[in-house]
């Protein structure tokens, strides 16, 4: 995701110093990409109604809505700092965005390449979840048309292991009863969230926050616990995809095996695991004290 504060090292730094280039171009080919694909599916569609009077202009007034893929190109071409995901990880994420945009896409974490997830879900609603506040006005001074709320987590890092096992024996836990805002029995659960969080379906999220390596630090668990939960409370059609970065880390790797199931990995390409995960009404046998 974006360029995070433990990646600042000598070494970090020569090596996005040395791709200065490549990858701000990459990505703004992404999105340039993303734009005419768009653009194709929308004249075909336009094509077939052309007996409507109003077709053309309805395109260009629905071109002139997205601003935001435009600010991206122009940023990403002319940045020397790079997104913290690698092409390849990225690709994953926007083939799916290609199959779904417009659509609810609720993102972990704030930083460089945020620009892009927006400039690549148009007219979809893209939201951010940061919790240093000071990182938020940062990031919106470059970009003030995002969408992010700085938020507390209540977990810490090195509590990861007891939060595991008290999850397997708190009632408010279990996935046939475990909800989200208010549920202060939990300590997985992700509560004091801003209501948009708690009132929107999500379509498609990403956990590439808060950070998770040093041991008072937040860590992913609750993030984790909450998307897998949301996922599977999933009232609408089709399932929810959950992309998680970091799984090369044992914690990311334990509690996606535990919450978002191996059964619903459907691909991972280097430190990314894109999961499926249907809703708890379209699971064969769910089961209601285990995840997976």
């Amino acid at each position: 995701m974006n360029v995070k504060r433990e990646d600042q090292s000598p070494k970090n730094r020569q090596f996005l110093a040395d791709k200065r280039w490549f990858l701000p171009i990459v990505v703004a080919g992404f999105i340039a990409g993303a734009i005419l694909i768009s653009s194709f599916i929308k004249t075909a569609d336009y094509s077939l109604l052309c007996s409507i009077a109003s077709s053309r202009s309805q395109a260009v007034a629905e071109y002139s809505e997205t601003p935001v893929q435009l600010q991206a190109i122009i940023h990403y071409a002319t940045s020397h700092i790079v997104p913290q995901q690698n092409f390849a990880e990225i690709s994953i994420t926007f083939d799916v965005l290609k199959k779904r945009s417009p659509c609810n896409f609720l993102v972990f974490g704030l930083g460089y390449d945020s620009l892009m997830w927006t400039s690549l879900n148009p007219r979809g609603k893209t939201i951010f979840l940061e919790e240093d506040p000071k990182w938020v006005q940062t990031v919106l001074k470059d970009a003030p048309t995002l969408q992010a709320y700085p938020v507390k987590y209540r977990t810490q890092l090195q509590q990861a292991d007891q939060l595991r096992a008290h999850y397997k024996s708190e009632p408010d836990c279990f996935p046939a009863k475990a909800y989200l805002k208010g549920n202060d029995k939990c300590k997985l659960a992700l509560t004091g969230f801003p209501d948009e969080y708690y009132d929107t379906e999500w379509d498609l999220i990403m956990i590439d926050a808060p950070r998770g390596y040093f041991a008072e630090a937040p860590g992913r668990m609750a993030a984790i616990f909450s998307a897998a939960v949301m996922a599977r409370n999933r009232k609408g059609s089709g399932v929810t995809h959950v992309f998680l970065h970091d799984v090369d880390r044992r914690v990311e790797k334990v509690f996606a095996e535990e919450f978002l199931c191996r059964k619903y990995l459907v691909k991972g390409v280097g430190r990314l695991w894109h999961f499926e995960i249907p809703p708890a009404s379209n699971m064969s046998t769910p089961d209601g004290y285990r995840f997976c």
